[in-house]
């Protein structure tokens, strides 16, 4: 009898795409759009994100530029991305709001080093805890009967199989993160 690992497969992709997410926000000195994706906006009486507020720009490799597209809440977004502690400094016109990113020291490279492994670790739990729980309703299949034990190992071997392949492509998407923050 086949297994269907298709919830471990969702979730491995899941996982995956949760860390590249994680990992655009950690700034590594260039200017990035992504870096402002997580900022909340006070506008309208509600928190609105900063594309539904106007659109992000890179104007050179340190420089975004937020062209705000009601000019009443040009002051919002400065707040918000101040208020974000992004290590940047801001500053804004009638119509824009122009973020600055300073070069990296050597000592906010390993903070992020380190926060990219975190996000790593953080990653790699939930991959073991869902092989965990498919690990567990392999076996309570095999005790009812469902399964046969060469069946049970069979399947296990395959499960583990995935939850490789998923630990390496989250290990490439670090190594490289890594890499651009040492860059």
């Amino acid at each position: 009898m086949a297994y269907d690992f298709s919830p471990l497969k969702t979730k491995i992709a899941d996982t995956e795409a949760w860390l590249k997410k994680e990992y655009q926000g950690i700034r590594t000195g260039r200017a990035a759009p992504a870096l402002l994706d997580n900022v909340a906006v006070d506008a309208y009486g509600s928190k609105m994100h900063m594309s539904q507020i106007g659109s992000v720009a890179v104007e050179d490799a340190r420089t975004l530029r937020v062209s705000v597209w009601d000019a009443s809440l040009v002051k919002a977004v400065e707040k918000a991305i101040t208020d974000a502690s992004l290590g940047v400094s801001v500053s804004s016109d009638e119509t824009s709001v122009r973020v600055s990113f300073p070069e990296l020291t050597s000592e906010r490279r390993d903070q992020l080093i380190k926060l990219a492994k975190a996000k790593l670790e953080e990653a790699r739990v939930t991959l073991r805890g869902e092989r965990d729980e498919i690990w567990s309703d392999i076996q309570a299949k095999e005790k009812e009967g469902e399964l046969t034990e060469d069946e049970k190992f069979r399947h296990k071997d395959e499960m583990q199989k995935l939850v490789d392949a998923g630990n390496k492509t989250l290990e490439d998407l670090a190594a490289k993160k890594e890499a651009e923050i040492t860059a």
